[in-house]
């Protein structure tokens, strides 16, 4: 940008675009970040089973989500978890947080009493109403 000065001689004036561009940068890599952690729970290999009323999970930040296999194993953050540690880490959240959530997406093929154990653990925890993830059945 060129600006005429009382004495008739030229001046450019130039704006630093390098903390510009470095504060973009950072932010984009914030957001793609975020986003990418939060939706590892729900891409992992579990095949929900069918509900005719089911609907959208509403994403709160108080949800665990616990993810059952097919062969049994509780999955908590991508992690095998035993079932005396989801005990403990439920019944922590529960005392930092009387009306903390727990969504249970337990695959269709594994056999209901991996399901019961899951809700049995949330249920002495303190989880007055868990939540069983499903799909839309088409």
């Amino acid at each position: 940008m060129l600006l005429k000065s009382s004495d008739s001689s030229l001046r450019t004036v130039s704006i630093e675009l390098t903390p510009l561009v470095d504060m973009v940068f950072l932010l984009l890599i914030f957001f793609l970040v975020a986003t990418t952690f939060h939706q590892t729970e729900r891409e992992m290999q579990i095949a929900l089973p069918f509900a005719a009323s089911a609907t959208p999970i509403s994403m709160s930040l108080r949800e665990i989500i616990v993810n059952v296999d097919r062969e049994g194993q509780i999955i908590l953050a991508g992690q095998v978890t035993e079932a005396e540690d989801l005990q403990r880490l439920v019944s922590d959240a529960v005392q930092a947080n009387p009306e903390q959530k727990v969504t249970l997406r337990g695959d269709r093929g594994t056999a209901y009493v991996n399901i019961v154990r899951v809700l049995d653990i949330c249920k002495s925890a303190g989880i007055q109403q868990p939540y069983l993830d499903t799909v839309l059945e088409e």
